[in-house]
């Protein structure tokens, strides 16, 4: 008898749409001469932010789609995440950067949800320095959009730092104050 789960590739690729629309909508709510934004010394820009945020997936596509790796033993993840940090330091319009991201959340999305459950419960060991145990593919793919949600966290935060209220609070607001006249009816 097959374990019955209720969240498979359909449910990751629709749960990473609504956490990338939610990305795109703050970089456009982002002003771009605002864009150059850093909260602190040693810290990304928002722009940078951005594109770390549209590169995130390319782990996943090395190990699961271009490799389809069952080991982690041999990757070189320094060499591997060079050439995305380079990017990280181009020169980017805002246009191009939500182009960027959109892009690169349609590859994902339409990617993940063709794969089969088969194949998200392969495992893929680390390498014994790891010291952890193996992961699922599922628990790999997930971690594309929880990687994507802290970073989205830092950016909210940077709204509210150049003056911003997050679309994310607006929203809320505005559903409490709706409730709020409802229940005086």
């Amino acid at each position: 008898m097959a374990l019955m789960t209720y969240y498979g590739a359909k449910e990751i690729a629709a749960s990473f749409r609504t956490v990338r629309n939610n990305t795109l909508k703050i970089a456009e709510d982002i002003p771009e001469d605002k864009y150059s934004f850093r909260p602190a010394e040693g810290s990304r820009t928002i722009a940078q932010t951005l594109v770390h945020i549209s590169n995130a997936h390319k782990f996943a596509f090395a190990i699961h789609r271009e490799e389809v790796r069952s080991t982690m033993e041999g990757f070189n993840f320094m060499e591997f995440i060079g050439p995305l940090a380079a990017s990280e330091q181009e020169t980017m319009t805002k246009a191009q950067i939500i182009a960027r991201l959109t892009a690169a959340g349609e590859e994902f999305e339409c990617w993940v949800k063709t794969l089969s459950d088969d194949f998200l419960a392969q495992t893929v060991s680390l390498p014994p320095a790891a010291n952890q145990p193996p992961r699922t593919r599922f628990e790999m793919l997930i971690s594309v959009k929880e990687h994507e949600m802290h970073h989205r966290g830092q950016l909210m935060l940077m709204e509210r730092m150049i003056g911003i209220t997050p679309h994310l609070t607006r929203e809320n607001e505005a559903r409490r104050a709706a409730m709020q006249t409802a229940s005086k009816n």
